[in-house]
């Protein structure tokens, strides 16, 4: 299993932005599909944006289409979730998340990724 730990989340102004960064340590980077999920006080976790192996593929919610841009650096075995326009309902702790992929293939549900990280707070202010 790869670890992973995310960095950068905070407080911000709503209209702000923020970039999420997520490390991976112990097994090769290049070959996990990566994933963003958030999961705000009470509500359950949402899938956010997901991005394949080779970083040619990327897939968002619909609530942060536009806004939201998941990345990844396969030699720095990093991805990134640069969150811009920022509002009080992206409000929640971010997760980032990767599962063993051989394609191009992206995935947006939770049970489908094998390793996770702690999470990052990220709270917006009205």
């Amino acid at each position: 299993q790869v670890q992973l730990v995310e960095s950068g989340g905070g407080l911000v102004q709503a209209g702000g932005s923020l970039r999420l960064s997520c490390a991976a340590s112990g097994r090769t980077f290049s070959v996990y599909a990566m994933g963003w999920f958030r999961q705000a006080p009470g509500k359950e976790r949402e899938f956010v944006a997901a991005i394949t192996t080779n970083n040619l593929n990327t897939y968002y919610a619909d609530s942060v289409k536009g806004r939201f841009t998941i990345s990844r650096d396969n030699a720095k075995n990093t991805a990134y979730l640069q969150m811009n326009s920022l509002n009080s309902e992206d409000t929640a702790v971010y997760y980032c998340s990767a599962r063993l992929s051989s394609g191009a293939f992206y995935y947006a549900r939770s049970r489908e990724y094998a390793s996770w990280g702690q999470g990052t707070q990220v709270t917006v202010s009205s």
